[in-house]
């Protein structure tokens, strides 16, 4: 036990939590200056498929990962800005989420700059790329969401709204 609280804590903690405040920082920036919409909107507008959109999602969550170096950016900006288009195209939130969920947190422990990988390199002792070829998971997992949405597997729909009706309920017309 006095190995445990002898370690450092908060302290041998800092370097990981300046990363992802400053991380954060550049996300917040990035987004409000109109950056990412700008970088977006043509990607977004060439995705002509269902499958498209969601390959197009998976390479912005890896590109965000590797650009910004923390996975909380990597699941926050590409979730915010595909959003609309996900809706538009009449696919459920859960789709969106399933996607960020199986891309973000796999491929940031890949990437050695990113928060998730230099702790995993870290704590291993082991450098990222080093480990890279037996994280077949990290590697699949985006491959396969992509894949099954140009299969049209689990993409689920929005339930359509109902019709609005013109007259009061009881009264003939």
């Amino acid at each position: 036990m006095g190995m445990l609280a002898t370690r450092g804590g908060m302290d041998s903690m800092l370097n990981t939590i300046w990363l992802i405040v400053t991380a954060l920082a550049f996300g917040g920036i990035v987004g409000k200056a109109g950056v990412l919409d700008r970088l977006i909107t043509p990607v977004i507008e060439k995705a002509k498929s269902d499958g498209t959109l969601v390959a197009s999602l998976v390479s912005s969550i890896v590109a965000t990962n590797i650009i910004t170096a923390d996975q909380c950016i990597a699941i926050v900006l590409p979730g915010r800005m595909f959003k609309t288009a996900f809706a538009r195209r009449g696919l459920a939130p859960v789709v969106l989420s399933r996607t960020v969920g199986d891309t973000t947190t796999p491929t940031s422990a890949l990437i050695p700059w990113n928060s998730c990988g230099a702790d995993m390199a870290a704590t291993l002792g082991v450098g990222t790329w080093s480990y890279a070829p037996f994280a077949v998971f990290n590697i699949v997992s985006p491959l396969l969401t992509v894949a099954f949405a140009y299969a049209g597997i689990r993409m689920l729909r929005l339930a359509p709204a109902p019709a609005p009706t013109s007259q009061a309920p009881g009264k003939p017309q």
